[in-house]
């Protein structure tokens, strides 16, 4: 299946444009340039882009050619069950091989090889009833307890999702986009569409809970999720907690309230953006029995060997300085 993706909306590109990369449009979709530090070449990404055919890769290296290019990455959005059924094995090879004909290399990864898949098109029901019992049962014990799940657009819904991103930051130290980036990522995707579509693609669901309800008290907001419409896609790609209540399971009610937001707007698919077997993130969207898709990988399209071999070299040394620095820091938001 090869659905258009947010990543490569006319949203994205004015978001990244408006961070600072450049941006070169073509006919098969956006590349983001991005400056080798202390010279004088450029890297390109093509993110979630479609399915690699010869005419287009034929053109990419155009396009790297003239903009100084050492290489071009690539991560078509494409995606196969798991297990994968000899028919679909068959086209993989066969993209494969397009791919080093033309020069591609496998490269470091931006987005995880495989996700998970929720499948809208079916009824609650049947949805909730496929979810491990442990999953529903934290469902009804949040909803039980009062744990209420709404879209909230507003800006001080977006200042307590940036209150919980920072603690959550804090509190797992791993290292996520600065708070300037989600900022303007805000801004350009949940602004007026620039396409078509005629929803903003950005949409913002919390997760509160009143504790002295009798003393009318405010809200205090457990969960805040950031999640993209597009393309009949449901996203889910940023999302942040609290640890205070932590018991009542406010990210259970939230998955399935968002599921049913998915299913109210259209899509056919909820994509859960991405899987890490072993990470406690990947265990809690196995809950609800998502479907593991596989893609093509992560391809390099090599323009200039020389220099990209040396890249290369150079990127593992940085990864293992960052890795045994981070060891050390507490990360920033």
């Amino acid at each position: 299946m090869n659905n258009r993706h947010p990543l490569q909306s006319p949203e994205w590109a004015e978001f990244r444009k408006s961070w600072g990369n450049r941006i070169i449009q073509t006919q098969y979709g956006y590349l983001t340039v991005h400056k080798i530090p202390f010279t004088k070449f450029n890297v390109a990404v093509f993110e979630k882009g479609p399915i690699p055919t010869g005419p287009m890769l034929d053109a990419l290296r155009k396009i790297g050619k003239k903009h100084n290019l050492i290489f071009i990455k690539l991560e078509p959005n494409i995606f196969w069950k798991t297990p994968i059924s000899s028919l679909d094995n068959r086209a993989r090879i066969s993209l494969i091989k397009l791919l080093k004909k033309h020069g591609c290399v496998r490269g470091r990864k931006l987005f995880t090889p495989t996700t998970f898949w929720i499948d809208l098109t079916r009824s609650e029901d049947d949805l909730l009833k496929s979810f491990h019992h442990k999953a529903r049962y934290n469902i009804r014990y949040a909803e039980k307890n009062g744990v209420k799940v709404k879209i909230d657009n507003s800006e001080e819904a977006f200042e307590n999702y940036i209150s919980l991103m920072r603690e959550t930051i804090q509190r797992q130290k791993f290292y996520a986009h600065s708070e300037k980036y989600h900022r303007l990522m805000w801004k350009c995707l949940h602004q007026k569409p620039l396409a078509d579509h005629k929803q903003p693609i950005a949409h913002l669901l919390t997760a509160s809970y009143n504790p002295h309800p009798d003393k009318k008290s405010p809200d205090e907001t457990l969960t805040a999720w950031i999640v993209f419409v597009y393309d009949k896609f449901l996203y889910y790609p940023y999302g942040a907690s609290t640890d205070k209540y932590k018991h009542l399971q406010s990210n259970s009610l939230m998955m399935w309230e968002a599921i049913k937001f998915g299913k109210k707007m259209g899509c056919v698919v909820f994509d859960l953006w991405g899987r890490e077997e072993g990470k406690g993130f990947t265990k809690f969207k196995e809950g609800f029995n998502p479907q593991v898709m596989e893609s093509l990988g992560t391809w390099d399209l090599v323009l200039n060997p020389i220099i990209y071999w040396g890249y290369r070299i150079a990127e593992s040394v940085r990864w293992r300085i960052l890795r045994l620095r981070n060891r050390f820091l507490i990360p920033k938001f």
